[in-house]
Parts: structure tokens; C-alpha cells; sequence
């Protein structure tokens, strides 16, 4: 019997197959001090407890994207091993915080599976469900990621493709027990902006940008425990690059966003996404957001922003797709999400 894993190949999944992923990760503190090493994450609610508590929390919880990394991660071995490329998300809500010292375990339904016209890959989506350690759900999403046939001669499945929500309504955010914006320091947190400040449709520029190194993406990835081949080994692709963890760019735009959202504190949605480009090393990451919805919650002094966060190789916000319809080369992430911001 082989002792070792190949990873799946598209043809070795099954509509409704439930998978439980392997090797649960306790998280603690060293995880937030080397996301914000690796990110120029500042947030003030991931930064300091004393800020949290003055926001009705026991303590600041570690950042939403560690949650994600850390759960994308678990999945990576049966779901996108052998993947082309991670091609987009809908659907995603955090659902708790995730405290130092959770643990944190994922599983995975399959919901749709579809060949590509040239019959050597196919696209899987998954709704994938993050644990922590009293079985209670932190996070919830759908991904479809592009994964290479083992066998092009083999006909796939018929295909299915979900119906998924072109958005989560601002009904269904969850937001963390206790938080209390009404004392909310605007000074400590870096910007004066309510929710009110921000306007439908506006536009904003965060200016700064980050050039992606091939040690700190490997580093990243490996933190994460994202073991899908075409990050770490040249042979993987064609082209002989390896190509940076999408979720990287996620990390790296979320933080650029500082400078303009500093009071975007929590993010509670994920909406949408697409990884528009490959991101390779050398490139420089540079982001801008259009404040797409605003909404109340029940909870005292926390409103909610619906942001589209575009990160790009470069430029001031630009039209993302040229007249054929597809994204220019120098879009490489189009996310659309909620974040809870001061009312």
C-alpha cells in the first residue's frame, strides 16, 4: 500500500463528498506577531486589548485573515494540491472571533464539479467550514479552484455548477457578541472616519505600495501550512516561476488598506473574489477600495461597510477589464467584502 500522497486529481472527487481535513493548528500569539511581520497589518482591534476591551471585547482577537489563512491551509492537501489556480470565493462569514490559544480544524463539502473544454483539468467548488476546538464554526465559504486531471482520456462528471449568492445581506452578518463601538478612540485608531464619512460609490486610493519578495511569500505560505506545489516547486509551472499564495495579496491589500479604512476594524463577509492575474516575486502590490454598500447592525455605535478592495500591479484606480471583457494584465485581485466600521 503506498505510504504517500499524491494529492487528489479532479476525477477522485464526488458531489457531496464531505472531507475532514487533516492536522488541527492551535493558535497563539506568535501567529499575530508574524502576520504583522509579514503584512503591515495595524488595525487597532487586532493591535492592542486595551483598545479591544474599550470596544466591549475580553481581549483583541487575533486578525480575521489568520483565521482564514490558517483554515485555507488545512484544505490545501485534499482540495487544491494538484490546482492550476484558486480561481474565486462567495459566500464567506466570519462567524466568531478566534481567540490565542483556539484550535482550529476544517472540513470541506464538495458542491459542484465542472470539466474544462480541453479536458486535461477541472474546476471543484467547495463550501469549507472552520472549527475551533468546541466544535463551534469560526468561518464558513465557498471557493472553486482549477485542478489538473490525472488522466485527460477520462470523461468527467456531468457537470454541476452551485447557485451561489452574488453577496451576504447585511442581515446575515454576524457580529462578535459584546462589541460596542459608542466609545469608540478615533485617535488611537488612527482616522477620524465614521461610517457616515464614506459615500456610495467613492473611490479610495491607499496610496502606499509593497514589492512581494520570494522569501517572505514562502515563508507566509509555509506558516500557513499550504503545501499546493506550484508555491514552492518551479517544475509545477510552465513558466517556471512559482506563484504567490493568493491569499498573500489578500493579506497584503487588507493591510495597505489601513491608509484610508484604519476604522474598517473586523471583516465579517467575504462576497466575492476573484485572483485576477498570477502574482510573482518582484511584483508591487498597490490597492484601492470603492465603498460599494453601508449598513447599521444591532450593535451599539457598529455600522458596516461593503467594500470592493482591488489590489493591482501598480497605478491609480484604473478600469479593471480592457473592451474584451477580461481583466487588464495589471489587475491581480478584485474582493468584495463587509468590514465593521464606527457609526
Amino acid at each position: 500500500m503506498p505510504k504517500t500522497n499524491p494529492g487528489r486529481f479532479f476525477e477522485d472527487y464526488r458531489l457531496g463528498e464531505v472531507i475532514a481535513h487533516a492536522v488541527p493548528r492551535t493558535v497563539k500569539m506568535g501567529e499575530r506577531a508574524l502576520y504583522h511581520m509579514l503584512y503591515p497589518a495595524r488595525h487597532a482591534l487586532y493591535s492592542s486589548d486595551q483598545f479591544a476591551q474599550s470596544c466591549g471585547l475580553p481581549f483583541s482577537p487575533l486578525d480575521d485573515l489568520i483565521a482564514f489563512h490558517v483554515v485555507f491551509g488545512k484544505t490545501v492537501p485534499d482540495v487544491s494540491l494538484n490546482a492550476v489556480a484558486n480561481l474565486g470565493y462567495a459566500e464567506g462569514r466570519w462567524l466568531a472571533p478566534v481567540w490565542p490559544g483556539d484550535t482550529l480544524r476544517a472540513q470541506s463539502e464538495v458542491i459542484g464539479l465542472r470539466q474544462n473544454s480541453n479536458g486535461k483539468s477541472g474546476v471543484v467548488y467547495v463550501r469549507t467550514r472552520g472549527l475551533n476546538q468546541h466544535d463551534e464554526a469560526v468561518l464558513e465559504y465557498v471557493r472553486w479552484v482549477m485542478v489538473r486531471k490525472r488522466d485527460a482520456d477520462v470523461a468527467g462528471p456531468e457537470a454541476v455548477i452551485p447557485d451561489l449568492a452574488g453577496a451576504v445581506s447585511a442581515g446575515d452578518l454576524v457580529v462578535p457578541v459584546g462589541l460596542d463601538f459608542s466609545n469608540y478612540d478615533f485617535g488611537l485608531a488612527g482616522e477620524p472616519h465614521r461610517m457616515g464619512d464614506y459615500e456610495i460609490g467613492e473611490t479610495i486610493d491607499h496610496v502606499d505600495g509593497v514589492t512581494v519578495e520570494e522569501a517572505e511569500h514562502m515563508m507566509a505560505t509555509r506558516l500557513w501550512q499550504n503545501t499546493a506545489k506550484v508555491h514552492f516547486d518551479t517544475s509545477a509551472r510552465p513558466d517556471g516561476t512559482r506563484l504567490i499564495y493568493g491569499g498573500h495579496v489578500i493579506s497584503l491589500a487588507r493591510a495597505l488598506s489601513f491608509n484610508g479604512l484604519a476604522n474598517a476594524q473586523m471583516v465579517v463577509a467575504l462576497n466575492g473574489g476573484a485572483h485576477a492575474n498570477p502574482c510573482l516575486a518582484g511584483d508591487t502590490v498597490r490597492a484601492w477600495s470603492e465603498v460599494l454598500d453601508k449598513a447599521e447592525t444591532a450593535a451599539p455605535g457598529v455600522g458596516a461597510l461593503r467594500l470592493r478592495l482591488v489590489a493591482t500591479k501598480g497605478g491609480p484606480p484604473f478600469a479593471l477589464r480592457g473592451e474584451d471583457g477580461k481583466y487588464r494584465p495589471e489587475v491581480l485581485l478584485d474582493l468584495d467584502y463587509w468590514a465593521l466600521v464606527p457609526m
